[in-house]
């Protein structure tokens, strides 16, 4: 059994004190019989209460959650605590690690001061304990198995996020994935998008759009552009295969544990449309693939986006159509998502709607901005026996605000609360610590290499090269056929015309003349004249 597993002592036990009427009735809202996370004790009126224990129902975290919070007010230790306690649970957990300090959770914190003061303050039994990690890299750019996605399963709409395209463009591309699909085109990695791109536009490409709305050139040269842009930033790594399956993210360790995987993401921080995006395409393959299960004791496997304001920024109403959807649906799959953010506005209403357990780190006041941005978090809680907006402005660092889902879906009494420290490391591992983990992993040979299979592109340059070899045999025996008329009514003293003459006058030389700017051309150039290439230095 846990620790979490263990029944909290009743609200009235002792501790720092005898809780007033109105914190035992707050104490009383977290006393679940059944397994549940242990957050931390409660705060009432200055003091820390460790006998009044502030939990969250393990049952309940796939009903999803937002951690929010200042910049340095404690949200990624949160995050650490959470996801510790659900893989002592068996429960599988995702992180996506942004700045590069939540690798430590593979590794056994270390005892000092701070960390054992915290936990003689809220009555936890700390042990230094490391938890079982994969870690994970966009395309193997930085410290991870590389995670890809084919262009074809990430999709219109979440690409178009991506590339930043307008509606318009937007609904463009759709009918370029349309037609790709339909034609047996491999949409595998961003080249073979480019080669369709370009087909579509071309003379012999044209006709083929037409019946179901045709596609602009002055859109399809925004989207190449678009895409060009994107490969310059490195995003030409993350498409390809072999793609990623994401059911690898629901193992667990031999010894029961819930596997954490651990995305890797300091070395693309600069990228942050990709990298939020890119997150989203992992949680909607896993609703893709799951099935339905209900309400479960444990969740399937828990979701973390960090820096979720970065998803929303900027996203088109079908994209936000796409997450509300992806997020009130994986429920019944067994997946809980929790985004982990600023301040609750920077997730949309409908979204936010459907986050039943809350963590509310301290908010700042500075500005007028900040004052409305605290109101407004204060309209997202339920009524409550504390002065909410005074309690978010002092809280210290490492302390929350909470509210969360009872075991009958109810939501708890709010609380202010003095988290848990973690019992792991609190910052990154060392580098060639995690290089070792990563390479001795069983993923590692199944994932590392690259491949690059006939798709859209190969497929398209093979189509264009067997259309001009056609054109260039029909072009050549129509001119032998013409030379051999013109010979056979034409006095003698013509026929002998100069063969360089013949040749510079031909219909044959012109199309050639005309085809100079492609290797073909220049071939059949050099094997007439007898010139050589020449390598430009």
């Amino acid at each position: 059994m846990t620790e979490s597993d263990q029944p909290p002592p009743s609200p009235g036990s002792s501790g720092a004190g005898t809780l007033s009427p109105e914190a035992g009735e707050i104490a009383a809202g977290y006393a679940f019989p059944g397994p549940a996370l242990d957050l931390g004790a409660l705060l009432w009126d200055g003091q820390c209460f460790p006998q009044a224990r502030i939990r969250i129902p393990l049952g309940m975290l796939n009903r999803h959650g937002l951690v929010a919070g200042a910049t340095g007010t404690g949200k990624t230790k949160t995050l650490q605590l959470i996801a510790e306690q659900l893989s002592a649970n068996g429960v599988p957990v995702f992180l996506a690690d942004i700045k590069g300090d939540v690798s430590g959770i593979s590794a056994p914190g270390q005892g000092e001061e701070k960390t054992t003061a915290r936990a003689g303050q809220v009555g936890q039994q700390w042990q230094a304990a490391g938890f079982p990690c994969e870690f994970y890299a966009l395309g193997g750019i930085g410290h991870g198995i590389p995670v890809r996605a084919t262009v074809t399963d990430f999709g219109p709409v979440l690409l178009s996020k991506v590339l930043e395209l307008n509606q318009t463009q937007e609904q463009s591309l759709g009918l370029i994935f349309h037609y790709a699909d339909t034609k047996g085109l491999e949409l595998v990695d961003l080249k073979d998008l480019r080669a369709v791109v370009a087909f579509l536009v071309s003379d012999t490409g044209k006709p083929e759009l037409k019946g179901i709305g045709g596609l602009s050139t002055a859109t399809a040269g925004v989207i190449l552009r678009a895409i060009t842009a994107f490969e310059q930033q490195g995003a030409g790594d993350f498409f390809g295969e072999p793609e990623y399956d994401t059911g690898e993210l629901l193992r667990t360790a031999p010894d029961g544990r819930g596997l954490v995987s651990v995305l890797e993401l300091p070395a693309v921080q600069d990228k942050p449309q990709l990298f939020s995006t890119f997150l989203m395409w992992l949680l909607a393959d896993l609703y893709g693939g799951l099935p339905e299960v209900g309400d479960l004791d444990r969740p399937k496997l828990v979701f973390f986006f960090d820096e979720a304001h970065l998803l929303f920024s900027g996203a088109s109403k079908a994209f936000l159509e796409s997450i509300t959807q992806t997020v009130r649906l994986i429920r019944s799959k067994g997946v809980g998502v929790f985004f982990v953010t600023q301040t609750p506005k920077d997730v949309p209403g409908d979204v936010l709607a459907q986050l039943g357990n809350r963590v509310q780190h301290a908010l700042r006041a500075f500005t007028p901005d900040d004052e409305k941005a605290l109101k407004a978090t204060v309209r997202t809680f339920p009524k409550s026996a504390y002065d909410l907006e005074e309690v978010l402005t002092s809280l210290g660092t490492g302390e929350a605000v909470v509210t969360v889902l009872s075991e009958t879906g109810v939501p708890t009494p709010v609380a202010a609360t003095r988290l848990r420290a973690p019992q792991s490391l609190m910052g990154p591992v060392d580098a060639a610590a995690l290089d070792t983990a990563v390479k001795s992993s069983v993923l590692y040979a199944r994932y590392a290499q690259a491949v690059d299979r006939e798709s859209a592109y190969e497929k398209l340059t093979a189509e264009q090269q067997a259309a001009e070899a056609a054109a260039l045999r029909a072009a050549q025996e129509a001119e032998a056929a013409k030379e051999a008329a013109r010979e056979a009514h034409a006095p003698r003293a013509a026929r002998d015309e100069s063969l360089v003459g013949q040749v510079m006058g031909s219909g044959l030389f012109k199309s050639l003349a005309r085809s100079v700017g492609t290797q073909l051309g220049r071939e059949i150039s050099r094997s007439l004249f007898g010139t050589s290439s020449r390598r430009r230095r």
